[in-house]
């Protein structure tokens, strides 16, 4: 995720950055022109249409649909900005669930137990580390010595990794009750915490699997092509060639509000706006280490 300072406009209008979209759409904004100018030559020098020429009236239906279109990406953006927030506050809450169960487990277990203290050490953040890799489609294999941390090698790496470590710290939770370290009523208020953890997961991964329809996307990038082609043939009546520039402003305007939606809906990416999972499970790591 990009840091900034939001109150530096002069250096947000001259920075570009890897994932600025006039990078991106630097081929299509030269497409558009040179058809864009060929329009301009045929109207212009070709076939040398008059001002009264039929063609000059697209623009009344370009200025219906002009409407349409702003609604629609409004839209877009929006529902592609709460993916993105929806993600941040998962995340968020995944923070301050994982501080909740080390705090409890610390004023739950004696000082002097550093065997369950060390378990809990490990692996309530890595359940935040797997995670982070489950919903970037990378490997979730975790480079650990199993000499070191036996308990771990009962991970399947062809399994659902996020349930396995939940499930090891219930595991360990429910024979720290049955040998009588935590009570009955000590176990009822860790469950809130265990429980939340599949809750984060189930919720991320709801994100990650369902993308924004199919049907809606393609029929946005459609109408946003089309509209854009329609714009020389009325523009250069009163603009002449001087319509280049500005159908290539209009085009870049427009289809850089898709290709924001597109990289932040999927907020656990490897995209620049993307969220900074594996940061976000190293904070974790580091406030439990010094809470237990």
């Amino acid at each position: 995720m990009i840091t900034y300072n939001p109150k530096d406009w002069f250096t947000f209008v001259f920075r570009f950055h890897k994932a600025d979209t006039l990078r991106k759409l630097v081929p299509l904004i030269v497409g558009i022109s040179l058809y864009t100018g060929l329009i301009a030559f045929l109207e212009l020098e070709v076939f040398q249409l008059s001002q009264n020429n039929y063609l000059k009236n697209i623009s009344i239906m370009n200025n219906l649909l002009s409407f349409v279109i702003s609604m629609l990406l409004v839209f877009r953006t929006n529902t592609a900005y709460d993916r993105w927030w929806e993600g941040r506050k998962l995340w968020g809450a995944l923070v301050n669930n994982s501080r909740n169960l080390a705090i409890k487990m610390n004023a739950m277990l004696e000082p002097g137990d550093e065997g369950n203290r060390s378990f809990f050490r490990r692996v309530i953040p890595m359940y935040a580390n797997v995670l982070s890799r489950h919903l970037g489609e990378e490997s979730t294999r975790l480079a650990l010595d199993e000499q070191e941390h036996p308990e771990l090698g009962e991970l399947d790496h062809a399994k659902h990794i996020p349930n396995q470590v939940a499930a090891l710290l219930v595991k360990r939770v429910n024979r720290l009750y049955q040998e009588k370290v935590i009570t009955g009523d000590q176990l009822i208020v860790l469950n809130g915490e265990l429980i939340a953890f599949t809750d984060t997961c189930g919720a991320c991964e709801r994100i990650k699997n369902t993308p924004i329809p199919f049907s809606y996307s393609v029929f946005l990038k459609k109408f946003i092509f089309f509209y854009v082609m329609t714009l020389p043939v009325s523009f250069v009546f009163s603009l002449g060639y001087i319509a280049v520039p500005v159908v290539a402003f209009i085009f870049y305007v427009l289809a850089s509000l898709e290709l924001i939606a597109e990289e932040i809906e999927d907020p656990f990416g490897s995209d620049a706006n993307d969220l900074p999972t594996q940061k976000i499970a190293s904070n974790i790591k580091k406030h439990i280490a010094e809470i237990l």
